[in-house]
């Protein structure tokens, strides 16, 4: 069973953001601060393990914590860093978000964890409207199932979620904790509401 003290997690943030102009999201300047500090500020208070999945400017992210990129070259996406996870961390349960969710909630870990049972596979935060399929708790028994996934071209990420015991877990009282911000222009007006 997950706990906060036995899960490991890992930001996201090894994408291309093609939409943020192709500008390092987890780097990108929100109230004056990399957009990856907002997130870590978040989960700190949550857990001590927390590493980063990064493929390009990892010596930047090295002043966050611990980096590691995919395994799987061109950018296969979140998938990609969940698979680079399972090989580089030890822990059975590992938990992601991503870079540009800046307002995460401070509950998130031991409500994610507190959901799961032993036949769990992949616990999914849901905002009362949608599930948000990068912000998860997943259990390593999927590695097998995730690597033939990704062998076989398949990047969906719902569509392997479908293949596994899947629990959505409720966060429909704080529904603007997942707003993630993917173009400068969300970024602009995000960072005017702060």
């Amino acid at each position: 069973m997950p706990t906060p003290e036995n899960t490991s997690w890992v930001i996201l943030a090894g994408g291309q953001a093609s939409r943020m102009g192709g500008n390092d999201k987890g780097l990108v300047k929100l109230a004056g601060r990399a957009m990856i500090e907002h997130v870590m500020d978040t989960l700190k208070s949550q857990t001590n393990a927390i590493t980063i999945n990064a493929n390009r400017n990892a010596s930047t992210y090295q002043q966050y914590g611990a980096v590691f990129g995919d395994h799987i070259q061109n950018y296969p996406g979140p998938l990609g860093g969940m698979h680079a996870a399972l090989h580089h961390l030890s822990s059975d349960w590992v938990g992601f978000v991503p870079c540009d969710c800046p307002q995460l909630p401070h509950d998130l870990v031991s409500r994610m964890a507190e959901a799961c049972d032993e036949t769990t596979d992949i616990a999914v935060a849901h905002d009362g409207d949608h599930i948000q399929p990068v912000v998860t708790l997943l259990h390593r028994r999927i590695l097998p199932k995730l690597e033939a996934f990704l062998a076989n071209g398949d990047r969906k990420i719902i569509l392997l979620y479908k293949q596994c015991n899947m629990i959505t877990v409720d966060f429909s009282d704080q529904p603007n904790a997942f707003v993630n911000l993917n173009t400068p222009e969300e970024l602009a007006h995000f960072g005017q509401n702060l």
